[in-house]
């Protein structure tokens, strides 16, 4: 997805054409200040033109990119029927590139620079962009307006829109959000209050819904994982729970859907909250910090959770009902000063208007470095709405070309939950990581503690708790196995084709970084290795090249499974801990063994 800038005020550029950097954000998000190369360029930009400007540092967008679903259009007034046809092909194009969503920015040249239309000018161009979505199917939305001044007596406008549909597979646009924080920062109750669309009473009856077991009820605390969803319709409405019965509801008038993954807080939890992040793959995650209490128990560990496993977070700061403004600020220069570290290398940015959070949704997707950070309240509802206007335009981090290379492969499914549920029988919930998955494929399963792969039929699939025939690469669900029997399953096994000749290794060798160690760590160490949806034991057998590894130290190591064999692929994401050893890295090498095809 190209760069999208800020549209600022004259005067203020967002990022130059061309410039990846994120610029040092002020309060609204527009610039604080322009370099040199900026001067420059605007002068020449302004020389070119043969223009009088009355600002010598013209706005500029990066320049508009072919691939991705950001759009600019100078202007759309009165296009001849041919030329219509070609707009309404064109937006067809970026709604594929984002996957049933576009950015049209209106009166911006093709350059990047922020010409802006005149009153009569925007309103035909909006009226045309409106008769193209209604051609397509889709509806859209005035993000928001801003006015340029450059190089004109009258003010000018430049409009932001959003364009969004129902992709033509009826599969809507699914984000997954892992949620991070300390334990009792509120992160429970924040999703019951976005899920059921009510505000809390202060004493967490929000959260109970979410709730899986007796003791969490008792104690307040989560310690599993547990999924909730809120949606948004094709005008970026918010759908949830206070409006509709059902999931399935839910799901049958949303456009794009924000799936919610609820992780323990608890230190003793950490093996469970580690898991949620290696095998359901979320695209981003919410790391919640309390406002009383700051960075606290397992914040900082969580925020290098997310580090190390590349997953691009954002910050709330909740409870800001319960504190003074200057615990709160007390509070948020901790974040800034944390971000900012030199192992974080973080641009902080605070969202305190809509117009901020239609920038951080942004660029959040596509600079690493931006991190926006919201203060809100569950009980008062501070902030809440602009924590929605985020999650709407969110734009997801696959275009529709890594989706497709993706979908072409053959299946494969990883199995993280196991239920039995009476008159359905076996059923698996987990991951589609390639392929595509349909109603009564036969595939296998495994590996068994003896390295065999057993075959199988899915007899019904449900997304989101409503029944799904196809299901695509990259969307998690659950899988009804019929009478399989469950004694044979468990977490970590995957569902692949039979063509795929499926191949599993008791070792395997890896590239690993010490995060820390108190001493140093040497061969024949036990430790637990998390590898997408695996978690298991494993001794550290050989160190190449060296005889001890030290806190930041990298090298290959050779690791062999105790209990049973694992399926594994090369270049996947690796994380072990024991105690207060951590380290991270990624697999090399297997030493498959042979695999076989056994009975049901």
């Amino acid at each position: 997805m190209p760069a999208l800038g800020i549209p600022c005020q004259s005067g203020g550029a967002g990022r130059r054409a061309g410039g990846m950097e994120p610029r040092v954000f002020g309060p609204a998000g527009g610039s604080a200040g322009t370099g040199a190369r900026g001067k420059t360029k605007g002068k020449k930009a302004g020389k070119g033109r043969g223009r009088s400007s009355k600002c010598n540092n013209p706005p500029y967008l990066p320049p508009e990119a072919e691939e991705g679903n950001i759009e600019y259009k100078l202007k759309l007034v009165n296009p001849s029927q041919y030329r219509f046809e070609h707009l309404v092909t064109q937006m067809k194009w970026r709604l594929q590139e984002g996957r049933g969503e576009a950015v049209y920015q209106i009166g911006v040249e093709d350059n990047g620079l922020l010409v802006g239309l005149s009153e009569e000018e925007m309103k035909a161009s909006l009226h045309t962009l409106h008769r193209m979505a209604e051609k397509v199917g889709a509806d859209i939305t005035v993000l928001r307006e801003s006015e340029v001044d450059y190089d004109s007596d009258s003010p000018r406008k430049i409009t932001e829109v959003l364009i969004r549909k129902v992709p033509d597979n009826q599969q809507f646009l699914d984000l997954r959000v892992a949620v991070l924080g300390n334990v009792d920062s509120g992160k429970s109750t924040l999703l019951g209050v976005l899920t059921q669309g009510e505000l809390d009473n202060g004493r967490g009856r929000a959260r109970l819904n979410l709730f899986r077991h007796l003791h969490e009820i008792q104690s307040g605390r989560t310690s599993s994982i547990s999924f909730e969803i809120l949606g948004f319709n094709s005008k970026g409405e918010v759908i949830n729970y206070s409006e509709s019965r059902t999931a399935e509801q839910i799901c049958e008038s949303a456009s794009k859907m924000i799936t919610f993954i609820d992780l323990a807080g608890h230190h003793k939890y950490l093996k469970t909250t580690i898991f949620g992040l290696t095998s359901y793959c979320p695209d981003f995650a919410m790391l919640v910090v309390s406002a009383n209490t700051g960075i606290a128990g397992t914040t900082r560990e969580h925020l290098g959770l997310a580090m190390a496993l590349k997953v691009p977070f954002f910050l709330v700061v909740s409870k800001v009902d319960l504190c003074a403004a200057a615990t709160v600020e007390r509070t948020l220069r901790q974040l800034e000063r944390t971000l900012k570290q030199p192992g974080c290398n973080k641009v902080p940015f605070m969202v305190r208007s809509e117009d901020d959070a239609v920038t951080a949704a942004q660029q959040f997707a596509q600079s690493p470095n931006i991190t926006p950070i919201f203060a809100i309240s569950s009980v008062t509802g501070e902030s809440l709405d602009l924590l929605k206007v985020f999650l709407n335009i969110l734009p997801p981090l696959t275009n529709s070309h890594e989706q497709e290379e993706l979908m072409q492969q053959l299946p494969e499914f990883q199995v993280d939950e196991i239920y039995t549920v009476p008159e359905v029988g076996t059923v698996v919930g987990g991951t589609l990581y390639s392929g595509v998955c349909k109603e009564g494929e036969h595939l296998v399963v495994g590996p068994t503690d003896g390295g065999v792969f057993l075959p199988l039929k899915v007899c019904s699939i449900q997304r989101n708790r409503s029944t799904c025939r196809v299901l695509r690469a990259g969307q998690a669900a659950t899988l009804a196995l019929g009478d399989f029997e469950r004694s044979l399953l468990r977490k970590g096994m995957v569902l692949v084709s039979p063509e795929m000749l499926p191949t599993v290794c008791w070792v395997f060798e890896a590239e690993i970084v010490l995060l820390f160690h108190a001493t140093s760590c040497r061969q024949g160490v036990q430790v637990t290795v998390h590898v997408g949806n695996v978690r298991q034991t494993a001794v550290l057998e050989h160190i190449h090249g060296k005889d001890e590894l030290r806190t930041g130290e990298k090298a290959v190591v050779r690791f062999r499974f105790i209990k049973h064999p694992e399926y594994l692929k090369p270049g996947t994401k690796l994380l072990f801990r024991e105690g207060m050893t951590k380290g991270i890295g990624h697999v090399c090498s297997l030493q498959v063994i042979d695999t076989e095809i056994g009975d049901p």
